[in-house]
């Protein structure tokens, strides 16, 4: 079984910064990749941005310079730093975590967490 918590959602001015954390528990496999998506009210679930195991990053253009995800592969964490943050960035967050190990594909969810940007 794995859990995925997350913490650090709120409501924030235009400009302004906010900080997710996602904590994954259980039998993770050690090649994986974790990331943050986000989904807006009427609008399908988006990739934000992702974090390989072994460190290699990728990010939705709408995201490049402003956010930045990183992780700690020995507590099984994810964090996603976002600056200067738009209106355009509210949505709810989802933490991801993905791997293919012990002869399978492995895809879990955290709760979401709400981020509302505000004028």
């Amino acid at each position: 079984q794995v859990q995925l918590v997350e913490s650090g959602g709120g409501t924030v001015q235009v400009g302004g910064s906010l900080r997710l954390s996602c904590a994954a528990s259980g039998s993770i496999f050690r090649i994986n990749i974790m990331g943050w998506y986000r989904q807006a009210p009427g609008k399908q679930r988006e990739l934000v941005a992702t974090i390989t195991s072994g460190g290699s990053t990728r990010y939705t253009g709408s995201v490049k310079g402003r956010f930045t995800i990183s992780r700690d592969n020995a507590k099984n964490t994810v964090s996603l730093q976002m600056n200067s943050l738009k209106p355009e960035d509210t949505a709810v967050y989802y933490c991801n975590l993905n791997f293919t190990g012990w002869g399978r594909l492995s895809d879990y969810w955290g709760q979401g967490t709400q981020v509302t940007v505000v004028s």
